[in-house]
C-alpha cells in the first residue's frame, strides 16, 4: 500500500494511526534525535490520512499544553506543515473535481488557473486563480475522497477519543457531546455552509476595517468548491519580526473578532489555528476559512454575556454565579473546580491589561485535564458539558495559543467594552 495515498476505509485509518502509536512510544526509549523523528513520522502520517487525524496534528502544533513541554520544540516544528502544507491532491483530481462540481475544466471557468496549490491541509486544498473581470481568487477544492476517510474517522471510537481528548475534560463525554463533535466535522464537507457562514461572520463586522472577511463568489462555489476574493498578509509566524504596536493591534483586532462574533452576533470560527489569518500592516486581519463554526443558543450566549459583564466589572460573586448558571453545575468538588477553572480564563478580563504567554494557556490545558480526572471521583458532583461547550475549548486554547505568539500586553477589557457597550 502506498504509504502517501489518502487512506478512506475506517480499517486502514485505524492501522495508520496505531502505527503512530506504536512509533511515538518507541521514541521515548530512544535518545538522540529520537523525538524529532517520531514528530517527523507523525508529521507524515497525519498529514497523508488528512480529515479528523490532520486536525489533531493542527493543535498538536500550536496549541499549547497539548504537547509536553520538552517535546513541543520537536512537535511543533514538524506539524507546522499541517497548517498549510500537507500533502496536496494531484492536478488531475483537483481538475475532476471542479469538473464535477462547477460544469467545466478550470482554464474555461477562470481566466487563469494554477495547477500548483497555494496551501493544503486537513480538508481540501487552495489554487490561485483569477476570473474573467480581472479579480484575484482563492479556490478551495476539496480532496477527492475526503468524505469517506472524515466519516471513517467519526465511526471509528479510537479517532473520536483522540480528538474529544484534546477538545474537553475527560470523564464529562455524553452522547450528545460526541453528536456534536460529528456534526461539526460533517458540516465542514459542505463548501456550500461555509460560503453562507463566511458571509454571516462578514455582516457580524460590517463596519469595521480591521476585520477583513474575503467576498464569496457564489457562481464559482458549490459543495465541493468554493472561490473567494483573494487576501495577502503576514503570516502568525512572521508577527515575532514586527514592533510591539503592531503586535498590540493585531491581538486588539482578534479579540474584537472572536468575541463581538460569540457575545454579539452568537457564533464562532471553532477552528482558530494560525493558518487561519493573515497579518496587514495597518493592524488589520484578514480571516479565513468558516467550515468549522458553531452556533450559540440565544439563552446561553445571553449568560455568557452576564459573564462576561461581571468580569469587566471585575466583580468575583457576580462572576462565579454566572459561571453556574452557565454551565448548570450542582454544588460540591466539581462546581468549585470548574468555577475556578473558569475564572482562570478569565485572567485577561479580569487582569487587565494582560499578556497571555504560552505557560498560562498549557496550564489552562493541563487544568482542562485534571478537572476530568476528578470527575471520575464518586463525590465530585460533575455534570455533563451544556452544548456548545466542546468547541468553545477548542476556540478558547487555540485563540490563546495565537494570542501567546504576538507576545504583547493588551487591555483586552477595553477593546471588549468597546463593542459590549453598543450592543
Amino acid at each position: 500500500m502506498d504509504p502517501r495515498k489518502l487512506p478512506e476505509g475506517r480499517l486502514g485509518r485505524l492501522a495508520r494511526l496505531a502505527s503512530l502509536g506504536a512509533r511515538a512510544g518507541a521514541s521515548a526509549v530512544l535518545s538522540g534525535d529520537g523525538h524529532q523523528a517520531a514528530a517527523k513520522h507523525a508529521a507524515e502520517v497525519l498529514g497523508t490520512m488528512r480529515g479528523l487525524a490532520a486536525k489533531v496534528g493542527q493543535m498538536a502544533s500550536y496549541v499549547d499544553g497539548v504537547v509536553p513541554e520538552e517535546h513541543h520544540g520537536a512537535y511543533e516544528g514538524a506539524l507546522r506543515m499541517l497548517r498549510s502544507a500537507a500533502p496536496t491532491s494531484s492536478a488531475d483530481d483537483v481538475r475532476r473535481v471542479v469538473r464535477e462540481e462547477l460544469g467545466d475544466d478550470p482554464e474555461a471557468l477562470f481566466a487563469t488557473w494554477s495547477d500548483a496549490p497555494l496551501a493544503s491541509a486537513s480538508i481540501g486544498q487552495v489554487h490561485k486563480a483569477t476570473l474573467h473581470d480581472g479579480r484575484e481568487v482563492a479556490v478551495k477544492v476539496q480532496h477527492p475522497g475526503i468524505d469517506r476517510a472524515v466519516e471513517s474517522d467519526l465511526d471509528n471510537a479510537g479517532s473520536l477519543e483522540v480528538m474529544l481528548g484534546a477538545l474537553s475534560p475527560r470523564g464529562l463525554e455524553t452522547k450528545r457531546t460526541y453528536e456534536e463533535i460529528r456534526a461539526r466535522f460533517l458540516e465542514e464537507l459542505d463548501y456550500g455552509l461555509e460560503a453562507d457562514r463566511t458571509e454571516a461572520f462578514a455582516r457580524i463586522h460590517a463596519g469595521d476595517a480591521q476585520i477583513r472577511i474575503p467576498r464569496v463568489v457564489r457562481e464559482r462555489s458549490a459543495k465541493r468548491v468554493i472561490t473567494t476574493e483573494f487576501m495577502r498578509g503576514h503570516s502568525l509566524d512572521d508577527a515575532g519580526a514586527f514592533p510591539e504596536e503592531a503586535r498590540r493591534a493585531w491581538a486588539e483586532t482578534l479579540w474584537r473578532f472572536v468575541f463581538r462574533g460569540t457575545l454579539v452576533g452568537g457564533m464562532f470560527n471553532a477552528d482558530p489555528h494560525p493558518g487561519n489569518y493573515l497579518l496587514n500592516d495597518d493592524g488589520a486581519v484578514s480571516f479565513l476559512d468558516f467550515g468549522c463554526v458553531q452556533a450559540l443558543d440565544p439563552a446561553h450566549n445571553a449568560r455568557a454575556r452576564v459573564m462576561h459583564l461581571a468580569a469587566l466589572d471585575r466583580d468575583e460573586a457576580a462572576f462565579r454565579d454566572a459561571v453556574i448558571a452557565l454551565l448548570g453545575t450542582r454544588a460540591g468538588p466539581h462546581e468549585a473546580r470548574v468555577t475556578a477553572y473558569t475564572r482562570e480564563c478569565f485572567a485577561p478580563l479580569f487582569e487587565s491589561p494582560y499578556r497571555v504567554e504560552r505557560p498560562y494557556v498549557a496550564k489552562l490545558v493541563h487544568d482542562m485535564r485534571d478537572i476530568g480526572k476528578a470527575a471520575f471521583k464518586k463525590d465530585s458532583n460533575a455534570v455533563g458539558l451544556p452544548p456548545n461547550m466542546v468547541f468553545m475549548n477548542r476556540l478558547q486554547f487555540g485563540f490563546y495559543s495565537v494570542l501567546a505568539r504576538l507576545a504583547v500586553r493588551v487591555d483586552y477589557a477595553r477593546v471588549e467594552r468597546s463593542f459590549l457597550a453598543p450592543a
